[in-house]
């Protein structure tokens, strides 16, 4: 997909280089319909004065301000209860990055000490 991020020279859209960030689900399963509206949303969103390049301040107005204002502004539209950095920070972000780390030690273990992991015949997959 195309990631939306905002700094200093103001709002890009990549397909590529982000390879190696850890993705956050945001939508809970009886919402997936949100999901087809979202580039759009999220377009109109990232057109607005706030998002222009001159407005970017490095530790109170930046990407992640931007990621949670469209998150706030998606709620918002929803009729539900915006959330704060500290409330986003400790329910979405915490519990992935501590999924993540713990893969990136058990991936550094096992390249250290040599071991691969080989996939199951499909028989044994079914027992």
């Amino acid at each position: 997909g195309v990631v939306y991020h905002y700094n200093a020279e103001g709002i890009h859209r990549a397909e590529t280089g982000w390879e190696q960030c850890i993705s956050i689900p945001l939508v809970q399963p009886d919402m997936f319909g949100l999901l087809q509206v979202w580039d759009k949303l999220l377009e109109e969103f990232s057109t607005g004065d706030a998002w222009l390049p001159h407005r970017y301040e490095e530790h109170e107005h930046n990407c992640y301000t931007y990621a949670l204002a469209f998150i706030n502004s998606v709620l918002k539209a929803q009729g539900k209860q915006q959330i704060n950095k500290s409330e986003f920070t400790e329910k979405f972000v915490v519990p992935q990055t501590k999924k993540a780390s713990k893969y990136i030690t058990l991936h550094q273990e096992l390249m250290a000490n040599e071991f691969y992991i080989v996939p199951l015949p499909e028989q044994e997959k079914q027992c």
